[in-house]
Order: C-alpha cells, then structure tokens, then sequence
C-alpha cells in the first residue's frame, strides 16, 4: 500500500523549493561537496539532492541533520518565532469583557 502524502497548493511547493536552494547555497558557500554533507549527516546522497529540490516527501529530521552539518540548526527554531497572527489572536482572546454593576436584591 502506497503512503498517502497531502497535495500542496503551489506557494507551498515554491516555499519547499526556496529552503531547498537556501540549503544548497549553504553548502556551496562553505565548499562542502554533495557527498561530504550527505556522509556527515548520515543520510544517501538522493535524500540530499530531494533536499536541495525542495521535495515534499522529506522529513524535517533529515534537514536538521543537513543544517547541522553546516552549523545552521538554530536557523529551525526561528520557524513561526515571529507570529504576529497568532499573538493577535491570542491577545484578542486575553480582553476580559466588563460586567455590568451588580444589582442589590431588595
């Protein structure tokens, strides 16, 4: 049986594509061959080239183990660090309504 995966619109699979040219760039910067990433990370050669692609059926531990090879594995914990939404949100949800002042029982 063949494993499901969920079908991302196209500014998604752009995003994927970017993270995979950044990581790339990455190691290009810092002269580290295709082999030389994927051996110190412990993952095959192909898992890095999907890497690079952007491809959608790679897990979030094996980037992590590519940006650790490279020193930027503090990059992923600035994922949603920033959450100007959510904060709004949030906050929306703190505002205690005012109560109406209480009536003395005659």
């Amino acid at each position: 049986m063949k494993a499901k995966y969920a079908k991302l619109r196209f500014q998604e699979n752009q995003i994927l594509e970017l993270l995979g040219e950044n990581i790339k760039l990455a190691r290009l910067r810092r002269r580290l061959t295709a082999e030389q990433v994927s051996e110190r990370a412990n993952i095959s050669r192909s898992s890095l080239w999907h890497i690079e692609k952007g491809s959608e059926h790679i897990s979030i531990g094996a980037i992590l183990k590519v940006l650790s090879v490279m020193g930027l594995e503090s990059s992923l914990l600035r994922v949603a660090e920033n959450d100007l939404l959510g904060r709004k949100l949030q906050d929306a949800n703190l505002i205690i309504k005012k109560r109406g002042a209480k009536s003395k029982a005659k």
